[in-house]
């Protein structure tokens, strides 16, 4: 279950990541590099762990769109990262322990037997 509600948000990240994509280009607007000096600025503010949207408002409010565009952009690609990530972990851990099914009957069982001991 975990492994599939992972792959609905990834896929919905995808798709987010094509409006903006489609954004830039109705606005004739370039989409930055990944190595460009904003990208990288931007991804250094989605590696600060914890941050909120509260923290990066102020640029978000100040810039125009085809930047906001971009800054969603480099996130997105950062969420991704992580998410892809998550994904094999949870696949290997299907893998080693099955699925919820499979571990809440498990579970179950364990309990039984402790309670029949």
């Amino acid at each position: 279950m975990e492994l599939k509600l992972t792959n609905v948000a990834r896929a919905s990240l995808e798709e987010l990541l094509i409006d903006y994509g489609d954004y830039l280009r109705t606005q004739r607007a370039p989409a930055w590099a990944k190595e460009s000096r904003e990208a990288q600025y931007v991804r250094r503010l989605g590696a600060k762990p914890e941050l909120q949207f509260e923290d990066i408002r102020e640029l978000v409010d100040t810039r125009p769109g085809p930047v906001v565009a971009n800054m969603a952009i480099c996130l997105i690609h950062q969420a991704n990262y992580l998410l892809d990530r998550l994904i094999a972990r949870l696949e290997q851990d299907f893998l080693k322990g099955g699925g919820l099914r499979e571990r809440m009957t498990k579970a179950r069982l364990e309990y039984r037997n402790r309670r029949e001991e």
